[in-house]
């Protein structure tokens, strides 16, 4: 079976708001043994739903739609859905009694623009919404279905698991098991990890690999089916092992967990605290590792040092190193890091220099040019980085770069 998704909604379509429904639905179809051909956003205008509706299901098997129940004129999906199908809606009077039941049980009376949540479409069954007053529908269009759920999450998850994905799976029969792996590669260009890995992952039909790539990480989502799940699960390890074995050092999750996450837990391991240094990141590393519960153990302290004489008073940096070579440079981010570390008297130290923009370039210095360093018990490393982008992407990357360079350091030391 393969499903098209719908969410419907002007608001998705501004700036403002995310939409999210079909991302969850297709996680859970993709469990079911349903694959999604296409996700579509749709606006508050009734032609243009209904056009929707009827190239979805001139397409697929099973058609869901979120959004549009409401009570207010913009909420039009079940009108649409009339008009795609070629149907009448007409008022249910038992959907119209229990609306107004709920609205007396908190002490509300009902307005008459909450009557129109009680039209169906001829033919459809109607769904249940304990969590709302947004009753969905379920349609047979030519042995296609067709689901209209309402838009909150909250009211939308609950029913699909209880009105729509029972009827899949009894429809479907015995599926194959869906079991998926995310392997997360840092501070490594999308074209040159796909470089990498195409050749492997090309090879096999199951798992399905997907390469998504984001500023300062590339993840490989790998999807197989199987009989059961320890079928699913082997046919993942035998592609993930071949890739490991292809990008030696570079996967640095397989569990689900992020980069700050992964180098928080191997400090802990390795009993070493951090002391960070940051000019251009301006406390954005130590802000993405405190985020995170357990950081206390190994966090010892961070420097914002933005200006020269903070990199002076703070880390004491030689005034006339900084007057020779200037704040941006490899010297003075090995010297912020050896100063954090031994002003802080922890086991290692990071240093971060560099200009995040979209000014202070120069042709010798452009925007994008971050120095960094490590200091101490992970050994000493130093780099040269060119980040493309906006200040906010520049320095999001450097802070990606600083932690891959503190991860690979890590793993060179012995557990304790």
């Amino acid at each position: 079976m393969n499903a098209e998704l719908l969410a419907i909604g002007s608001e998705l379509l501004g700036p403002l708001r995310a939409e999210t429904n079909t991302l969850w639905l297709t996680e859970q179809l993709l469990d079911a043994g349903v694959s999604v051909a296409a996700r579509v956003t749709v606006a508050d205008e009734l032609a243009l739903i209904a056009s929707a509706l009827r190239t979805a299901l001139g397409r697929a098997e099973l058609v869901i739609a979120t959004g549009g129940l409401g009570p207010t004129a913009d909420d039009l999906t079940r009108e649409a859905a009339a008009a795609a199908t070629g149907r009448e809606l007409h008022r249910d009077p038992q959907i119209l009694e229990r609306l107004r039941e709920r609205f007396a049980r908190y002490g509300r009376v009902m307005s008459e623009t909450n009557a129109k949540q009680a039209d169906v479409v001829a033919g459809a069954a109607p769904l249940p919404n304990p969590r709302g007053t947004a009753p969905g529908q379920r349609l047979e269009v030519d042995g296609r279905q067709l689901f209209l759920l309402p838009g909150p999450p909250g009211e939308m998850k609950p029913m699909f698991a209880a009105e729509v994905l029972p009827r899949l799976r009894e429809a479907l029969g015995p599926t194959a098991v869906v079991r998926r792996r995310v392997l997360k590669i840092a501070s490594m260009p999308e074209g040159e990890v796909d470089q990498v890995v195409a050749p492997v992952y090309s090879r096999f039909d199951n798992p399905r690999t997907t390469i998504l790539g984001s500023p300062g990480q590339v993840e490989l989502h790998l999807v197989a089916q199987g009989g059961d799940a320890d079928e699913a699960e082997a046919a993942i390890a035998r592609l993930a092992a071949e890739l490991r074995q292809a990008l030696p050092g570079r996967i640095y999750s397989e569990d689900g967990r992020d980069l700050p996450a992964v180098v928080l837990d191997l400090l802990a391991e390795r009993g070493l605290t951090v002391a960070l240094a940051e000019s251009c990141t301006g406390g954005l590393l130590a802000s993405r590792l405190t985020d995170l519960p357990g950081s206390s153990r190994v966090l010892e302290r961070g420097y914002v040092t933005y200006s020269n004489r903070a990199k002076t008073d703070e880390l004491g940096i030689a005034p006339a190193l900084l007057e020779k070579v200037g704040a941006v440079s490899e010297a003075v981010a090995a010297a912020m890091a050896e100063g954090a570390r031994e002003r802080a008297k922890a086991s290692i130290g990071v240093g971060i220099t560099g200009v995040a923009g979209p000014d202070g370039g120069t042709p010798e210095k452009p925007v994008g040019l971050v120095f960094i360093a490590i200091d101490g018990a992970a050994g000493s490393a130093l780099r040269r980085c060119l980040f493309p982008g906006s200040r906010e992407r520049i320095r999001y990357q450097a802070s990606q770069y600083a932690l891959e360079m503190l991860r690979r350091g890590l793993l060179l030391l012995p557990l304790p």
